[in-house]
């Protein structure tokens, strides 16, 4: 099946470099491109792609409010698609709040072609990208800077009472950045038997994926920043 991608970003030298390299791809096809967020929506509405790669900082309208009305349309919009966001920046305060509006990960601009393709497949899957070194990061410094977090936390650590115990011990072994076969390892549970917990937590707490995942760990108190 091919995947069908829009590229969102104010650099028409750029659009022009990924769309060469995606539409190189057998199972991807570029079908539109625009040079803000605004435009970006109005793209996504009409050509429904699978995957929508997103600029974080552009004119008219940002990735950040543009990811939020994608994620989140109006009623009677019905096609919802993923969004990657691209950046320059590793950590980036943007990129925090598109992983929380629903994002599904985030790509910094400078990385090698072959991570770029591979991020759209991964993307389209329905699986989050998270680069858990840089992800984690992320996220931690945010949390510790940005007062709001705590009042975020309260909420979130109510919601954690719904998960039984090894449900919370996968959601924090998720937000430390481990793979499902290091999970799977961990707490020494077949790799089937761990997708199975990651998709009931999904499911109960109502997270779109592993990128929000991670969000509410930190949101709810179960890691902190900073620690081990």
């Amino acid at each position: 099946m091919t995947i069908r991608v829009i590229i969102v970003d104010d650099q028409a030298m750029v659009r022009a470099g990924f769309a060469a390299l995606l539409a190189a791809q057998a199972d991807i096809d570029v079908v539109g491109e625009a040079p803000d967020g605004r435009q970006g929506i109005d793209v996504s509405r009409r050509v429904h792609p699978d995957v929508v790669l997103m600029d974080v900082r552009m004119p008219e309208m940002d990735g950040l409010a543009a990811a939020r009305e994608l994620l989140d349309p109006p009623p009677g919009v019905v096609h919802v698609p993923r969004v990657l966001m691209l950046t320059t920046f590793d950590v980036d305060d943007y990129v925090y709040e598109a992983l929380r509006a629903g994002a599904s990960g985030f790509l910094l601009k400078d990385a090698p072609p072959a991570d770029l393709i591979a991020a759209v497949r991964v993307v389209a899957a329905g699986d989050a990208l998270l680069a858990p070194s840089v992800t984690r990061r992320l996220i931690a410094d945010f949390a510790r800077q940005q007062p709001s977090a705590a009042a975020a936390r309260g909420g979130a650590a109510l919601r954690l009472n719904g998960l039984t115990p090894r449900e919370t011990e996968v959601l924090e072994l998720i937000a430390r950045g481990l793979s499902n076969q290091e999970i799977a390892g961990r707490l020494v549970l077949a790799e089937q038997t761990v997708k199975t917990h990651i998709g009931r937590v999904l499911a109960k707490l109502s997270l779109r994926d592993r990128a929000q995942a991670v969000i509410f760990a930190y949101e709810a108190g179960l890691v902190v920043p900073g620690s081990a």
